[in-house]
């Protein structure tokens, strides 16, 4: 145990003698925050002060200040920072030396009224207090700026309390997705829970994560997408389905990636993939009015406006405005797999692939604005419903904004002979060494043979608009506890003396 720890538990310790355990308190009256407060008396004059409302704030002490008589200390509650101003004559000898015990980072609950100082500062003048927790070990001063960022993210809970930014973005995070849900049930949608462990995990091109039911004595898997249970809810006759929920893909880990995402996904029967391309504009712009109060924004210094309506380019003529590569290079298994080498991209197991690492050569660095990229050849859309007018091709479109893949959407393919040739074709392909293609789901074609209407299907990774919305670089930023390779056990308790030096 470091010196510093031990310093903290002689105080506990000292505490517990003189009759006060921080750890006794069940609960506190809180009557309001710290936000709360300062709006509220925004408009105080200099040295004004409001001595009949009494206020109870509650929170944690991230500095302590003794002058003299006085001490002067900030409370950060979960609104923000809060000055409170303790003088001895108001609270009595003993209490005050009580108070100037305590240290950055426990827990106090204050009552008092509120004042404005010389200073011209709002603080609570603090009549009586408590203390309701006490921390044991010591804040760091830097946090936020260190090399060793893992250390951010394996002590989440340490980030939150002295960098109100990550908090800030959490908090950004939970009201974007209630934003999400409220636009959505507001446009005549039901969400809905399916499971989480399959037998067969489909609905996407992904490793899956495998675990085993030991009372079932079967294997199980995580799912990697939502999409065909809730497809069968719209056979089943329920019409606007969704889901927003934890989807687990056995993968890498990057700045945009991370094994256990959330995803929306959206099905509406008797639309198309044009009805949720306009659906789709109508709620970027609404989540982006609702976080920055209109349609721009700035993101890893590119403003990006998700303005509508958005850009539109089919996937094809992307490579031909942008590197000259045509229709028969792409669609040309040979010919594509030959562009790959010239391109200097590694080998690809299938023609899919060979595709999709193209795309993200030769035309993501173009899809900075928001662009709905459409038209995507069958072979990348295996549940997509082929063009009418073009049967090599898809009603599928991909929405990119910064680089990035923000959501994916089609026209469902209700044909179940149609369903079942894709699925006997991904069958080939994961024979020929593709790991990633999942098993087909056969009963999913079964239940397409008792009829679905046509449909329009569409998923966004929560996460990647959040990383938007809020600007940050990393999907880690957004994620309040991100997979990280665990610590060995000799090294897992230890503490770097300098990053968690206390504030003096």
């Amino acid at each position: 145990m470091s010196d510093l720890v031990a310093a903290r538990r002689a105080r506990l310790a000292a505490l517990r003698e003189r009759g006060v355990d921080p750890f006794a308190a069940t609960r506190y009256d809180v009557t309001a925050h710290a936000a709360e407060l300062a709006t509220r008396y925004a408009s105080l004059g200099e040295q004004g002060r409001d001595d009949e409302q009494r206020w109870s704030l509650a929170g944690r002490l991230m500095s302590v200040r003794a002058q003299g008589g006085v001490i002067f200390a900030d409370l950060h509650d979960r609104t923000g920072r809060f000055q409170l101003f303790v003088r001895r004559n108001d609270v009595g000898e003993e209490q005050f030396a009580l108070f100037k015990e305590l240290e950055r980072g426990d827990l106090v609950g204050a009552s008092g009224t509120v004042f404005r100082t010389k200073m011209g500062e709002l603080s609570l003048h603090v009549r009586t207090f408590a203390v309701i927790g006490k921390s044991l070990r010591p804040l760091p001063d830097k946090w936020h700026g260190l090399v060793d960022v893992e250390k951010r993210y394996r002590r989440r809970y340490v980030d939150l309390i002295v960098n109100p930014n990550v908090r800030d973005v959490m908090l950004a995070r939970s009201r974007i997705v209630a934003e999400m849900r409220r636009f959505i049930d507001g446009e005549g949608f039901f969400e809905v829970e399916t499971p989480t462990l399959l037998n067969i995990a489909g609905g996407a091109t992904a490793r899956p994560f495998y675990t085993h039911s030991n009372a079932l004595d079967i294997p199980l898997v995580l799912r990697i997408a939502t999409e065909l249970n809730l497809k069968r809810l719209i056979v089943g006759g329920m019409e606007r389905v969704y889901e927003i929920g934890r989807i687990w893909r056995n993968e890498g880990i990057d700045a945009t990636h991370n094994p256990e995402f959330t995803m929306l996904e959206l099905y509406a029967a008797y639309w198309d993939v044009r009805d949720m391309m306009d659906f789709n504009e109508r709620l970027m712009a609404h989540l982006a009015r609702s976080v920055h109060g209109g349609e721009s924004f700035v993101f890893k210094d590119e403003t990006i406006s998700f303005a509508t309506p958005f850009r539109r380019i089919d996937y094809l003529g992307a490579f031909e405005q942008y590197a000259g590569v045509t229709r028969d290079q792409l669609l040309d298994p040979g010919a594509c797999f030959a562009l790959l080498r010239a391109y200097g991209v590694p080998d690809s197991p299938t023609h899919a692939h060979a595709l999709d690492k193209l795309f993200e050569r030769i035309v993501e660095p173009h899809l900075v604005q928001p662009t709905f990229v459409y038209g995507y050849p069958v072979v990348l859309s295996p549940l997509a419903k082929r063009m009418a007018h073009d049967p090599e091709l898809t009603e599928r479109y991909e929405l990119f904004a910064a680089h990035m893949e923000i959501s994916n959407a089609f026209t469902e393919l209700n044909d179940p002979d149609d369903q079942r040739r894709r699925f006997e074709l991904q069958v080939a392909e994961k024979e020929a060494g593709d790991e990633e293609v999942p098993p087909p789901d056969w009963d999913f074609v079964a239940a397409l043979e008792y009829g679905m209407p046509p449909t329009a299907g569409i998923g966004i990774g929560v996460d990647r608009l959040v990383m938007m919305l809020t600007g940050n670089a990393s999907i880690r930023d957004v994620l309040l506890f991100p997979l990280q390779r665990p610590l060995p056990p000799d090294v897992a308790d230890e503490d770097d003396d300098e990053e968690l030096e206390p504030a003096p």
